[in-house]
């Protein structure tokens, strides 16, 4: 019902009557009332008058209802301690492909290597269920798929030179705007599910313990609207998931990256490897020449780029 009454308001340049609406929508006046009162309460500016209701200004908040598409696939929280967390929990209870979690605040938000994510007010915070027929060894492709839309966008739609660092964290000017996560499970041999975690520095101020990253308020001096970047990026990814499973995506993501031809540093759990980061294999491996001239390559791991070296 929220996003129907938003729907007429938004078409509705001046006041629409509550009799109107309790037409249009075939509730009573009582119940379009009770509605309005709850978008309110969520932050919309809605003018109610003795001649109808008008909405002024709307919250920047990524309501399920604000993307009537997707409507029954958009899960908005308040805060949680992780949409990935919840997202695992959708996901191991049947939760439909490309379900979505996003949240105002993450209390335990975390990137690769269990690394803390700080997610203030004004980031955008979202994790993707992705049902995909792949074997597992493939699931670096749909990453790379991922953070290659998201530089796109940054660069037509807000003029953000925007890279990708080996495997997914967007940089700007050297510092991060936006890490990626992901987690799978699976099966026989194939994937069960693929969760894909994205955090986006968009109006929030990185804290002093994040000396390296930046928001896009900070590099556009003006506060961008989250709903209209998750919704941008959401069209474009679930636009040609094919093609996420291909070697070519492997190719237009290397039209962004910021890593080949570095000096680099990868940790894992296990090693720390140094060298030349060289080419990237047709899984997303990163292949690294180490002092001695032989390759190694790395699957997974935490990059740093040490490009004063040579």
């Amino acid at each position: 019902m929220k996003k129907e009454i938003l729907q007429l308001l938004r078409q509705n340049s001046e006041q629409i009557s509550g009799e109107k609406l309790s037409s249009a929508l075939g509730v009573s006046r009582v119940t379009i009332w009770k509605h309005i009162k709850g978008l309110i309460a969520h932050g919309y500016d809605i003018a109610a008058t003795a001649k109808g209701y008008q909405l002024v200004n709307d919250p920047d908040t990524p309501f399920a209802w604000e993307d009537p598409d997707r409507y029954e696939r958009i899960h908005y929280f308040e805060s949680v301690e992780s949409t990935m967390d919840v997202a695992r929990d959708l996901a191991r209870k049947g939760c439909s492909h490309l379900t979505i979690v996003v949240a105002d605040l993450q209390g335990e938000g975390r990137g690769r290597m269990r690394r803390v994510w700080h997610s203030d007010h004004g980031g955008l915070y979202f994790t993707i269920v992705l049902r995909l027929a792949m074997p597992p060894q493939h699931i670096g492709r749909v990453n790379f798929y991922a953070s290659s839309i998201l530089a796109e966008i940054l660069r037509e739609d807000y003029g953000v030179e925007a890279n990708v660092k080996w495997p997914n964290d967007i940089l700007v000017d050297g510092r991060k705007l936006c890490g990626m996560l992901s987690e799978l499970e699976a099966e026989g041999g194939m994937v069960t599910f693929l969760n894909i975690g994205i955090g986006i520095n968009v109006n929030n101020d990185p804290t002093p313990l994040e000396p390296k990253a930046t928001s896009l308020k900070r590099l556009l001096h003006r506060s961008i609207m989250r709903k209209e970047l998750l919704a941008a990026f959401l069209d474009r990814f679930e636009q040609n998931l094919e093609f996420a499973m291909s070697e070519a995506v492997i190719d237009r993501w290397k039209t962004y990256n910021a890593t080949l031809g570095n000096f680099v540093t990868v940790v894992t759990h296990n090693e720390t490897i140094e060298g030349r980061a060289v080419d990237v294999d047709s899984d997303g491996a990163l292949l690294v020449e180490q002092p001695d001239g032989t390759i190694k390559k790395m699957i997974y791991g935490d990059c740093f780029h040490s490009p004063n070296v040579n």
